[in-house]
């Protein structure tokens, strides 16, 4: 049987023309190459070379062989990129679950670098509400999360990914409108807009979080289920917010002021995952340590 040995060792020899250099090339001695070639010929029942002390020089039937060796080593790279593309193809994709309230472009950033790094492990996004997502987290159904944060829970794990500094959402009549900049106690001086607890747990977490740091207790005058609702409710004068500035930059809204706060306050976005007593996939593991290294 030829093996692609043989092959290999008779296409060095042919492109040489010299079996010291071709020895060279191919990084063996010279000896187990002739033998090599020798017994190529041999299986074939055919002479390769034309040998004589001063020069080595092609049969006819090692020129047709030369030629097909050479397609044959073409075609067998194409079939072994072909295999590898299909593999790749059909690999477990990364779940992935993104709170649907999620609208940050620092997401899409971190999904597309990871998809330039890893673009052999395909991702599949869903958009889920919190319990939803919980749920999903839970079950296993989605491998990874991000959120700005979920009811603690014992099985799910919530690393921070980035943060986004906080700024202040106004009506374009309010009086504070024109202001460069607005503490929270200004702000929230005003009747405010909440989050539902239910649908945003993590957003009301936060929120409540920088209220107890500062010491203010704002009166509510309206409660959102989702980000639309609430922008839509500050445009229409109902009350002031707050949202995170890469939200406000992704959303563009027009109908609503934007100020910088005076504190130095943000919202951090986590990735979430269940914790796994058998460890975790190499792949999960390699785009976790991605989600909290990117900035």
């Amino acid at each position: 049987m030829i093996e692609l040995r043989h092959l290999r060792y008779f296409i060095a020899v042919a492109e040489e023309l010299n079996f010291r250099r071709a020895a060279e090339r191919i990084h063996i001695d010279q000896t187990p190459l002739s033998r090599t070639v020798r017994d190529l010929e041999e299986r074939l029942g055919v002479v390769l070379f034309v040998r004589t002390p001063r020069r080595l020089q092609l049969t006819p039937a090692g020129i047709k062989l030369l030629n097909h060796a050479r397609g044959l080593f073409i075609r067998l790279e194409r079939t072994k990129r072909v295999v590898r593309e299909t593999d790749a193809r059909h690999r477990e994709p990364l779940r992935i679950g993104v709170d649907d309230s999620t609208a940050q472009p620092k997401l899409a950033e971190c999904l597309t670098r990871w998809q330039a790094v890893s673009p052999s492990i395909p991702l599949e996004l869903t958009e889920m509400g919190a319990t939803e997502l919980l749920a999903g987290l839970r079950s296993e159904e989605v491998d990874v999360g991000f959120s700005l944060g979920l009811p603690g829970d014992e099985a799910i794990a919530q690393e921070p990914a980035w943060v986004s500094p906080v700024v202040a959402l106004l009506p374009l009549v309010h009086e504070l409108a024109a202001r460069e900049v607005i503490s929270l106690s200004e702000l929230f001086s005003f009747p405010a807009i909440a989050c539902n607890a239910a649908y945003h747990p993590g957003l009301c977490q936060q929120m409540e979080a920088i209220f107890r740091q500062h010491s203010l207790a704002p009166m509510i005058a309206g409660e959102a289920r989702t980000l639309t609702g609430y922008l839509t409710r500050v445009a229409a004068g109902q009350g002031v917010g707050v949202a995170d500035a890469d939200h406000m930059r992704a959303l563009r809204r027009t109908d609503v002021v934007v100020v910088p706060l005076a504190e130095p306050v943000h919202f951090t976005t986590y990735v979430l995952h269940k914790r796994r007593r058998n460890g975790r996939p190499e792949s999960l593991q390699r785009f976790l340590t991605h989600a909290t290294d990117f900035h």
